[in-house]
């Protein structure tokens, strides 16, 4: 025996169909309550994430320096930068030693700095400015450098 449980169940009248205006503004706020607590946790964990990649890159360059130097002998120059790492600078260059150049880009979209000597006098110096691009800052607007 067949039970036609559309016949069991009357209509909704008009009135009573759908959400209330009322409803929806209440998941609405919400929602909206919701995203504002959980925004500015998600873009704190993505800054950290940018400083971390950063310095991540950052000691890779500096190997990749190394590596430079074991095959000419001597570090790029500042005049010649990162750029020593992608182009051949002479016969015994053996790189490239960055697989690509846009490696040599920070998270923040600048380019990283090289200068040789480095500060404190170490041979050289691998370097981003972070966020800001300005010398100096705090959070992920610190610099980060090899040294």
């Amino acid at each position: 025996m067949l039970i036609n449980t559309t016949q069991d169940r009357p209509e909704p009248r008009g009135d009573q169909a759908g959400f209330s205006l009322v409803e929806l503004l209440v998941v609405l706020a919400i929602i909206g309550m919701i995203a504002t607590m959980v925004t500015p946790q998600v873009l704190g964990y993505l800054g950290r994430a940018k400083g971390e990649t950063a310095r991540i890159q950052v000691k890779n360059i500096a190997q990749a320096v190394e590596l430079y130097y074991l095959d000419l002998g001597a570090y790029p120059t500042t005049q010649q930068g990162l750029q020593a790492l992608v182009q051949p600078t002479g016969p015994a260059w053996r790189g490239p030693y960055v697989r690509d150049a846009r490696g040599l880009t920070d998270p923040w979209g600048h380019a990283y700095l090289y200068r040789s000597p480095g500060a404190a006098g170490t041979p050289f110096e691998v370097y981003s400015l972070g966020a800001d691009g300005k010398a100096g800052g705090s959070g992920d607007q610190a610099d980060v450098a090899s040294n």
